[in-house]
């Protein structure tokens, strides 16, 4: 990522939440190792909650288009995405 921890934590901490304002109160106490151990796993976090919101946003889209389809079984959704050509 090219933010640091402190640019994100600024950037957080100009919004009013509690709990923000505690995790930052709490990195002041942290070793520079435990630090980057925490600054990797809020990057996983946000790498998850980015995918999430890009998957919500294709299923809308999806959705919106009529592209929904329905099967039977688990067995014959699986089958139809082993056989997809685009």
């Amino acid at each position: 990522m090219s933010e640091t921890i402190t640019d994100t934590a600024a950037a957080v901490a100009a919004v009013a939440n509690p709990d923000i304002e505690h995790i930052i109160e709490m990195l002041s106490a942290l070793s520079p190792e435990r630090i980057k151990e925490a600054a990797s796993f809020i990057d996983y976090l946000a790498d998850r909650e980015r995918r999430h919101k890009i998957f919500v946003e294709e299923t809308h889209a999806a959705e919106q288009r009529g592209e929904c389809y329905e099967f039977d079984t688990i067995d014959d959704a699986m089958e139809a995405i082993r056989n997809w050509k685009e």
